[in-house]
């Protein structure tokens, strides 16, 4: 029994050292172990380091010698974007934690203060497009149409849609005072800013045909999508439009559940990187399987959209109109940093179902039509336009 107890208190103290070694050993060699256990976990980590004595230099020059006042954290956040900007890849990208919070905000659709309107240019001038339901414009009585004269008595005449949409945006609660031109009526209109989160999909019927529309591929695209298609079916039109003009992307699962709408159980995509490929498939019910479809795209179709538009197609299920899409066949992931910062970094290629990968090239309407500013400071859409009259649109 004595002999046990010994054995034992052994065995414990063995155990204790072990542990005293391995804690040693991983605060000074933890980056070492991470990177071998990484990859049993599908973490990849690498143990490389990166010479940063001249970095420190400069800093050290800087401090001992300029004549004025130094930020370090926008220093830090400058060598960060300097160190990822080097690689020369436009889609990997270092984000400090303010522009993180943005981009995060921007692919949810929620906008932080705001009005709830979209702002574009019409005859050089910042218009009102729409009002969103039960938003602030909407309820002091912005209208579509409405040219944006003044924001909180700045003019913004001549200016750019984005310029007037940065004076308009402020923290929740707050007032913003908006001055817009009316047919020949100046108006002003004074706006309490409130949470926005505008909705990735927008529906509606016309002429007999279903127009959906989407903004990005958010966590909400997919159900958001489905309902619309049922209820489009509810309704028995005669065709679908899929608008994904200036569709930037979004979520490889939305991507996934929107060519759902029209395929089963088909490749959508094909993801591949060093070593390793892999298919995903299309995703939920294809509602609208069978239904003439016609999927506007533009320039400004990028990632996800282009994922979409290159299946249907690829299996030939939907006529694309507009012009040639961004051309992004990359896929990123993101990654914490310290501080809440956020590194994107590309990680993957992707290919169409026939096996193309679009990068810098993107993908060519079936139809070609174009969509000026000459058009649309006339209210015109050709494009939406050529693709009712394809889909035999009633009046």
């Amino acid at each position: 029994m004595k002999k046990r107890v010994e054995l034992t208190k052994l065995t414990f103290a063995a155990i204790v050292v072990v542990v005293l070694a391995l804690g040693f050993v991983a605060g000074t060699r933890s980056r070492d172990i991470y990177a071998l256990m990484g990859p049993l976990v599908g973490v990849r980590i690498s143990t490389d380091t990166l010479d940063l004595s001249s970095l420190q230099e400069t800093y050290q020059t800087l401090k001992a010698n300029y004549n004025g006042k130094i930020n370090d954290q926008k220093l830090i956040d400058g060598a960060n974007h300097g160190l990822v900007d080097a690689l020369g890849d436009k889609y990997t990208v270092f984000m400090s934690a303010k522009e993180a919070k943005e981009f995060s905000n921007e692919l949810t659709g929620n906008i932080g203060g705001g009005i709830g309107a979209e702002i574009g240019v019409r005859k050089g001038q910042p218009t009102i497009i729409r009002t969103l339901d039960d938003n602030p414009a909407q309820k002091a009585g912005v209208h579509a149409g409405d040219v944006i004269i003044a924001v909180n008595d700045e003019s913004v005449e001549g200016k750019d849609a984005e310029a007037a949409v940065k004076l308009i945006r402020g923290e929740i609660g707050t007032t913003v005072k908006l001055t817009v031109r009316r047919g020949s009526a100046a108006k002003t209109f004074s706006i309490t800013r409130d949470e926005i989160t505008n909705p990735s999909v927008k529906s509606e019927i016309k002429d007999g045909i279903g127009i959906l529309t989407l903004n990005r591929f958010d966590s909400e695209t997919a159900s958001l999508t489905q309902q619309a298609a049922q209820s489009f079916v509810n309704q028995r039109v005669k065709g679908v439009v899929l608008d994904l003009r200036g569709n930037g992307g979004g979520y490889l699962e939305a991507a996934q559940a929107v060519a759902g709408l029209w395929l089963r159980d088909k490749v959508v995509v094909t993801v591949k990187s060093i070593g390793s490929s892999h298919d995903l498939y299309s995703e939920g019910e294809p509602t609208l399987r069978g239904l003439k479809t016609v999927v506007l795209v533009n320039g400004g179709s990028a990632s996800a959209s282009e994922i979409v538009a290159g299946a249907l197609k690829d299996y030939k299920v939907a006529t694309l109109i507009g012009e040639k899409t961004y051309g992004k066949g990359t896929v990123q992931e993101l990654f914490p940093l310290a501080n809440d910062a956020e590194l994107k970094v590309t990680i993957k290629r992707w290919y169409t179902p026939n096996g193309k990968n679009i990068t810098d090239e993107g993908i060519a309407p079936n139809k070609k039509v174009g969509l000026t500013q000459k058009n649309l400071d006339a209210d015109r859409d050709p494009q939406l336009e050529a693709a009712l009259k394809q889909l035999g649109a009633t009046r």
